[in-house]
């Protein structure tokens, strides 16, 4: 009994205190809290928190809901707005839990028309970090959800040119959404805009739910639209979307996504977007980039030192110029190029700059380090003008700033080349290595629009293999060392060229006169050694039973000049015959050929000669030819390589 006496007093005083702090509350309400919490505030951040209407406490454990109206809470002095937020009515879950463990967390936030500014300095203070120097990540409150009520948000990123303004306001209930918006500004530099409508309440820690978001939205020339769900809207943390996505270069997704694609043309792709963890993934996505359409599945993991890129990309029609841009070419460069170049027996002004065949344009090492890739390409149908390509089959490998494709293999004119190039990005130069074989590449496909070729049969095989330093390809070209060169493998060609390329006139009328015919192909090499990008001949032979031609000279690939001398000797004796030899002077778009420096002008020698000078020809090296019908192949290729050479100019 003695025991239960201090019990009772003890009990009878909590009551009591209880009692009186409920009486207390019933009288004054609770907005003797507001002076207390203002100047806790103060205390802590340094920033002024005006509660100027009542607070409304409604309790719940462990969350209590705390509610004020007239809410206003300032921005640090260095920041361009007085207030950070403004709102005319908040409604705050605690987790009392938690807050006694001295963490401020609020489940749930609702705020009525809101104005919310979110800065960050150039020095790297946020406005939203609330220890007195806006630096300590450790320092912000945790919301779970946020639930906005006709409000305004904007964000100012001045280290990263980004300024953007939303305004959120409610749907209707027609549209099945809760919360529509408008948002507009800078994103890293670009102009933004977007429009769209979501779930009424922002699920920005939330891991399980997802929220469901349906937008359009611009920024530069990048045009997007999505509609799915997103999972956690501050981390992303999942996300099953479908995307739309259109514009000028697919390298402008750099500043969003920061994966260094290539350089494109105009592109427009629209898939199912799909991310877990570190893993985002684009799939079942099909569109076009320029005239050419692609397919398949794109991956990213972000899980390791830097970005892993997977894809497995298809396409039924790939056009080369397309990819002109991967390999530093400027759309339409070709055709400008042979349109602009001027005729080389006619004297360009000493300022004009000369037309380029070979892409001039520099790759992008510098974004090469940040992220590894594996990629395979198959192309059913491989387009470029008029060259005969067929097909397309590679796989890319990026990995620590060296881009590999091996295989590279794609179809020519009947045939294939196959190969391997590899561009060393890790130094500057770029350090680049190609090797090619080519097999029955057939001469009647490889010169289509060759009117004198129409009877030509036979097939072109070869192998080569160079290497040089340079940022673009005609750099890689200009310093390059190897060989390079060809063998015909047989076959028939036309008379007429032959006739034509002899200088046969009599023979020619009379063929004008009775029909073109084939004569047989005997023996047909091309060799060249290559030093500092210039391509010297050590065997030009063509033989047939009309005419055997032996050639001398050099190739510039760093000016893309021709210097080449074509001696022919005729095997029938022709009552009206030039005898003199050809030379091929000019640049790659506008070769030029003549006879005796231009006595006679021969504005298109033929295949054989167009095959000599053709810049893609002049990448295919040499085999070691055989024997030839009725000639000593070998023996000719041996008589190539003494022939006199003409003492340059």
């Amino acid at each position: 009994m003695i025991l239960l006496r201090p019990i009772k007093w003890i009990a009878g005083i909590l009551i009591s205190l209880v009692m009186l702090v409920f009486l207390f509350i019933a009288i004054f309400g609770w907005n003797w809290l507001r002076a207390p919490i203002e100047r806790m505030t103060l205390d802590k951040t340094g920033r002024e928190l005006v509660i100027g209407g009542d607070i409304k406490v409604k309790f719940g454990w462990p969350l209590p809901r705390i509610q004020g109206n007239t809410v206003s809470f300032a921005n640090p002095a260095w920041a361009k707005e007085k207030q950070m937020v403004t709102a005319e009515e908040v409604e705050i879950t605690v987790d009392a839990a938690q807050l006694l463990r001295r963490t401020v967390v609020f489940p749930e936030v609702r705020l009525k028309r809101p104005v919310i500014l979110l800065e960050e300095s150039a020095d790297g203070r946020k406005n939203w970090l609330l220890d007195r120097t806006q630096m300590n990540e450790d320092a912000r409150i945790q919301i779970g959800r946020l639930a906005l009520d006709q409000g305004s948000l904007g964000y100012d990123d001045v280290g990263r040119k980004t300024s953007l303004r939303a305004e959120v306001s409610s749907s209707t209930a027609a549209t099945g959404e809760a919360l529509s918006f408008t948002a507009q500004g800078q994103y890293k530099g670009l102009p933004f805009k977007a429009t769209g409508t979501g779930g009424s309440v922002l699920a920005l820690r939330d891991v399980k739910t997802p929220y469901p978001l349906k937008a359009d939205f611009s920024v530069g020339k990048t045009v997007a639209k999505v509609d799915g769900t997103i999972t956690s809207l501050l981390k992303f943390s999942a996300m099953d979307v479908r995307l739309a996505l259109r514009g000028e270069s697919l390298a402008h997704l750099f500043p969003l996504l920061g994966i260094a694609f290539p350089e494109t043309g105009a592109y427009v792709t629209e898939g199912q977007l799909l991310h877990s963890a570190e893993v985002w993934r684009y799939e079942k996505f099909s569109g076009r980039v320029g005239a050419s359409d692609i397919a398949g599945s794109f991956q990213v993991d972000n899980g390791g030192k830097r970005p892993a890129v997977e894809a497995d990309l298809v396409s039924n029609r790939l056009d080369l110029a397309d990819l002109g841009p991967l390999i530093g070419a400027r759309t339409g460069s070709l055709a400008s190029a042979i349109e602009a170049a001027p005729l080389p027996s006619k004297m360009a002004e000493p300022t004009q700059k000369q037309a380029r065949l070979l892409p001039e344009l520099p790759f992008k090492t510098d974004r090469w380090d940040r992220m590894d890739a594996e990629v395979t390409l198959k192309a059913k149908n491989f387009r470029s003008g008029t060259l005969p390509l067929d097909g397309l089959d590679t796989h890319l490998s990026l990995r620590d700033s060296v881009l590999t494709l091996s295989p590279l293999n794609f179809g020519i004119a009947g045939g294939h080349l196959d190969g391997t190039l590899v561009l060393d990005g890790r130094q500057d130069p770029i350090h680049a290595q190609v090797k090619l074989r080519a097999r029955k590449i057939l001469i009647a496909k490889l010169f289509p629009t060759v009117k004198l070729n129409k009877a030509s049969i036979g097939e072109i095989n070869g192998e080569f293999n160079l290497s040089g330093n340079g940022n673009s390809i005609r750099r890689m070209l200009a310093d390059a060392n190897g060989k390079v060169g060809l063998v015909v493998n047989g076959g028939e060609i036309s008379q007429l060229m032959m006739e034509r390329i002899g200088v046969h006139l009599w023979e020619m009328l009379e063929l004008k006169m009775t029909g073109d015919k084939s004569v047989e192909l005997r023996c047909a090499v091309a060799d060249f050694d290559v030093k500092k990008g210039r391509m010297n001949a050590q065997a030009l032979v063509f033989d047939t039973e009309v005419t055997t031609i032996i050639g001398t000279g050099n190739i510039d690939l760093g000016e893309e000049k021709l210097d080449l001398t074509l001696n022919q000797k005729t095997k029938n004796t022709s009552p009206l015959a030039l005898r003199s030899p050809i030379h091929v002077r000019g640049n790659f778009a506008r070769p030029e050929a003549s006879v005796d420096k231009g006595r006679i002008a021969l504005r298109a020698v033929g295949a054989i000669a167009l095959g000599l000078v053709n810049p893609f020809l002049a990448l295919i090296p040499l085999i070691d030819a055989g024997p030839g019908s009725d000639s000593d192949c070998g023996q000719l290729v041996r008589d190539a390589r003494t022939f006199p050479r003409a003492e340059k100019k």
